[in-house]
């Protein structure tokens, strides 16, 4: 029979204080990601809206930055809801 030293084993409770220890730290990992994930996304709809002004048009974006068309409609959105000027179609040269 063996006896267990209380001292080197962690209580149930240290147990549990680690493994939510772990687990905040998890979570806290996750939301961080999350905030980069959104600001990234955020940056490529800008990028992909002037890409489609650049290009002329959806279609030609879609092919220019081998994207799929639904893809840069999706970007497109997104940026139209946080406030960039959607796509009108029109040039902004003046005209003589």
């Amino acid at each position: 029979m063996t006896v267990q030293n209380p001292e080197k084993a962690p209580s149930r409770k240290q147990r549990l204080q680690e493994k939510q220890r772990r687990q905040l730290l998890a979570v806290d990992l996750v939301d961080k990601a999350e905030v980069k994930v959104r600001k990234a996304e955020s940056e490529l709809a800008v990028a992909v809206t002037e890409a489609v002004r650049v290009f002329g048009d959806e279609q030609s974006a879609s092919e220019g930055l081998d994207m799929a068309v639904e893809v840069v409609r999706r970007f497109l959105a997104m940026a139209r809801d946080a406030g960039v000027e959607p796509v009108d179609g029109t040039d902004d040269t003046p005209t003589a």
